[in-house]
């Protein structure tokens, strides 16, 4: 298919659970004017902790750098995960890559979006660094259960999906209750800057809704949902759900 543009983020290249596999799969089969990559691309903080790189994340990292040779648009807005690059921004790559914090996105309509991964919004991160990294090791753990998990499913024979993390967020009340004031936050900045909407990352939940007369689409992740945020060429907003290659 041929999009406009094609935002995505939280690929989290560099640790065990990125469906790197997946995302080059997508981008097989889905072509667009500009691509966005909306924070949390490349992990540095799992990087750290322990060094995991599969060839397709090496694989990843040179479509995306093909695409802007051949003529794709591509911003990177930085993440909290690679935030070791926000010293250097912006950054200009050749012709068609650059590296931002955030960016405004002018859509097919005229409407103008404002682009951010989100964890400048997420007060965890911002002000308790310590407990935003325990998270992310909680994560992890919820990740293996549930790949352990799975497993025993499908010796069982069942083939139905089922994920321990997307559980947790959807019915732990403190986990909604985060969610549901991240979501909040973003869109109470995008009207008070005078945006018509918000595009952006962080919560690994993709979401197209209107709060509060603010258009707030979250781009999701490629850990466990596989998911992207598409313009078509007519300016309508689709999320496009891909599914994991093993």
């Amino acid at each position: 298919m041929e999009y406009r543009s094609i935002f995505v983020s939280d690929l989290h290249l560099g640790t065990r659970y990125c469906q790197g596999k997946a995302f080059l799969d997508f981008l097989k089969h889905n072509d667009s004017q500009n691509l966005f990559l909306l924070g949390d691309i490349i992990d540095g903080w799992a990087i750290k902790r322990k060094f995991r790189w599969a060839q397709s994340h090496s694989d990843v990292i040179q479509k995306i750098l093909r695409k802007a040779r051949k003529g794709t648009k591509v911003v990177f807005i930085t993440g909290n995960h690679d935030e070791f690059l926000r010293p250097f921004v912006p950054l200009m790559l050749g012709d068609n890559l650059e590296i931002r914090n955030s960016y405004d996105y002018n859509c097919a309509n005229g409407k103008r979006y404002y682009l951010t991964h989100g964890d400048f919004f997420d007060s965890i991160t911002m002000t308790k660094r310590w407990l935003a990294i325990l998270g992310d090791y909680g994560y992890d753990f919820l990740l293996y259960v549930n790949d352990k998990v799975t497993k025993l499913r499908k010796l069982l024979g069942s083939q139905r999906h089922w994920s321990l993390s997307k559980y947790v967020k959807d019915n732990v009340k403190s986990s909604v209750s985060f969610i549901t004031d991240y979501e909040k936050v973003l869109s109470e900045h995008a009207k008070m800057k005078h945006y018509d909407g918000i595009i952006c990352g962080h919560i690994h939940k993709a979401e197209i809704r209107n709060i509060d007369g603010i258009e707030y689409l979250n781009c999701g992740d490629w850990v466990e949902s596989c998911t992207a945020v598409v313009e078509t060429m007519e300016g309508e907003w689709k999320i496009i759900p891909w599914p994991i290659k093993h």
